[in-house]
Parts: C-alpha cells; sequence; structure tokens
C-alpha cells in the first residue's frame, strides 16, 4: 500500500479533493477540465490501486470514507505547498520576490540602510532583505562561502565568481577639532599623524581605509590608535580633543554640523574610495537582484 501512495500523482490528488469540496461528480467537471467517464475512470484506477473505497456515492451527494479523509487531508496540504512554491517561483521569475542577505565592510555604511530597506518593502513587498552585522569586514569572504548575497565594498577582489557594480565615489576626510595645530591645513601628509591619536570604528586595522590606502604607503603609524565603533562618541571624543576621527564625506551628512568641528582632505589629492555592490555571477542575472542594486545606487547617489 505504501509504493501505491508514493506513485499517486497530484493530479489525483486534485481530483480527490475537487469531488469531496463539491461533494458531486457534476460540479467537479468545469474545475478538473474532464469529462465525466474520465474522472469515473479515473477514480475507479485510485481506488482499485489502493485498494479501499474513497466515497460513499448517493445519488445526490459523495461523501469520504475513512480511508477517503485520510487522502483529503493530505491532498490538502500537498497541493497548498505545492501552489505556494509554484506562486513565489513566479514571482521570483517576474523579479518581485526573494531575499538577500546584505553586509558592508565598514560600520559606518549602516546608517542609511534601515531607511532604504523600508522604501524597498514598500516597492517589493515580497523582497526580504536581511543586514548581517557578523559579516561586516568581510563580506567578499561571507559572499564566497554563501552566506551573504550581497555586499557593499571598496576593496574588490580579483576573483572570477565576483560581479562588482560600481554604487558610487567618496572621499574620506580627517575630522578635526577648530582650534587644533592642523585643522588649518589644505590637507593631511603621513607625517601629520604621527604624533596624534587616531580614533578608528573597529578593529582590524586592515579594514581601517586611512590605514590600508594612506598611512601604510606612508611607511607612518598614528602615535596612538583608539577603537570607538560608535560615531556619535567618536565625534564627541574629537570635540573634547581626545583625537582625530578619519570618516567619509558623504556619512558626515548623517550628523548634527557642529561648528566645533572641521573636515581636512588627506593628501594633496584626497583619499578618494570607489564603492561596489558585489555578488555571486551566478545570482547577478536574477531581477529582483538587479532591481535591488539599482534602487541602491540611486539611494546612495542622492
Amino acid at each position: 500500500m505504501d509504493m501505491y501512495i508514493y506513485d499517486m500523482e497530484t493530479r489525483h490528488l486534485r481530483l480527490i479533493k475537487t469531488l469531496a469540496d463539491e461533494k458531486s461528480i457534476t460540479r467537479s467537471l468545469d474545475k478538473l477540465f474532464l469529462t465525466q467517464s474520465a474522472v469515473s475512470h479515473q477514480l475507479r484506477d485510485i481506488e482499485e490501486r489502493l485498494g479501499v473505497k474513497i466515497f460513499y456515492r448517493t445519488k445526490n451527494q459523495w461523501t469520504l470514507t475513512e480511508e477517503g479523509q485520510v487522502l483529503y487531508d493530505t491532498a490538502t496540504k500537498v497541493l497548498a505547498e505545492i501552489d505556494e512554491a509554484t506562486n513565489r517561483i513566479n514571482d521570483m521569475r517576474q523579479g518581485h520576490a526573494g531575499n538577500i542577505r546584505i553586509s558592508t565592510e565598514c560600520y559606518t555604511n549602516y546608517h542609511w540602510l534601515p531607511a532604504f530597506m523600508a522604501r524597498m518593502k514598500v516597492l517589493y513587498p515580497k523582497l526580504d532583505i536581511n543586514i548581517v552585522i557578523e559579516a561586516t569586514h568581510k563580506p567578499l569572504q561571507k559572499l564566497l562561502d554563501n552566506e551573504l548575497d550581497l555586499g557593499i565594498t571598496s576593496d574588490p577582489w580579483d576573483d572570477k565568481s565576483i560581479k562588482y557594480v560600481e554604487l558610487f565615489k567618496d572621499e574620506v576626510m580627517a575630522v578635526i577639532p577648530l582650534g587644533h595645530p592642523l585643522a588649518h591645513k589644505k590637507f593631511l601628509t603621513g607625517d601629520d599623524f604621527k604624533d596624534q591619536t587616531l580614533i578608528i570604528h573597529s578593529y582590524p586595522l586592515e579594514t581601517v581605509t586611512v590605514h590600508q590606502h594612506f598611512l601604510k604607503d606612508q611607511k607612518t603609524q598614528p602615535q596612538k590608535i583608539v577603537a570607538m565603533p560608535l560615531t556619535e562618541a567618536a565625534l564627541e571624543m574629537v570635540k573634547a580633543g581626545m583625537g582625530i576621527l578619519t570618516m567619509p564625506k558623504w556619512a558626515m551628512r548623517s550628523f548634527v554640523d557642529s561648528p566645533t568641528l572641521t573636515l581636512v582632505r588627506i593628501g594633496q589629492k584626497g583619499l578618494i574610495r570607489t564603492h561596489y555592490a558585489a555578488v555571486r555571477h551566478e545570482d547577478a542575472g536574477k531581477k529582483y537582484i538587479q532591481d535591488f542594486i539599482k534602487n541602491l545606487k540611486e539611494e546612495l547617489a542622492r
């Protein structure tokens, strides 16, 4: 008997459910798109294969037997799951639904994500977006490990399995209190950092832009480095004369302008970064991924 149940097709389950719901073979024909003889033949074939009677048939009504009720309950659950899966696949094919796990390489990038996600939820209600905080600093590795669907990075790897889409360019500036000896300078040199306390958001230093793309090249280091993950607290430390901070110029817009702080360029040409959306090549063609990146690019260009 188990073998027969295993061999049953979804069309057989749909036939049983429809007959039970309509309680009549005549009323079921339009929904099954079958003739009366075809319905009778299929039902008889199912009963013979299972060796049980599925319906008690009267002139005006069909009712389920005990075995038939088991099949009906199974058909209700299985067909509902199949219909839900089919709808989800259609939504994904049309680009309306999907799951996106996202992370960035820097904590300062997270301040704009919640508002952006809220807008995306209105535009794409079937798109499920989740921020993976623990992947911060290592979005590309997590992308390759299939723990992320999209990473935001300014340090692309030379890996053919990753596709990069440029989002925007920004400039990392030094945040310095007015009255500081460096506040009047047009730009900072490597030597300017030697006797300073540098406030960073977090370790490791390989994830700190000013270290990786400026100080390292200049073969110099600050006198002291202090990690402060909260941007508001880090800015208060700068105001109190406890050190200097480096931040993307665009990220500073989210914080209240302070008459006690000034921004100074790092290096004569400035410390310019290009940010990319990184996705696996196999996912790059998915419409909901493409639409997400287009919206993300518009958001960050504001």
